[in-house]
């Protein structure tokens, strides 16, 4: 999943934020409750070190799946 991630940051379409999104929460849906907090944060690092990396539109979209993530630690 990370690697789905990572690839949708890099092409920056917008209208693939709710694949973004689904992609999470598929994460959370099959991970042991254990588990969870931790990968969420892997795939917030991951987010951000891409987001450093990024210009435009690969960074709005970047900070939208951070921000996503974020919400989700939240809730856990």
């Amino acid at each position: 999943m990370p690697s789905l991630l990572r690839l949708l940051i890099a092409r920056g379409d917008p209208r693939a934020i709710p694949l973004a999104k689904g992609a999470i929460d598929q994460y959370l849906n099959t991970a042991p409750a254990s588990l969870r907090g931790r990968g969420l944060r892997v795939l917030q690092r991951d987010a951000l070190d891409q987001h450093g990396a990024a210009v435009g539109v690969q960074r709005s979209f970047a900070e939208t799946v951070d921000a996503y993530i974020e919400r989700k630690l939240a809730e856990e």
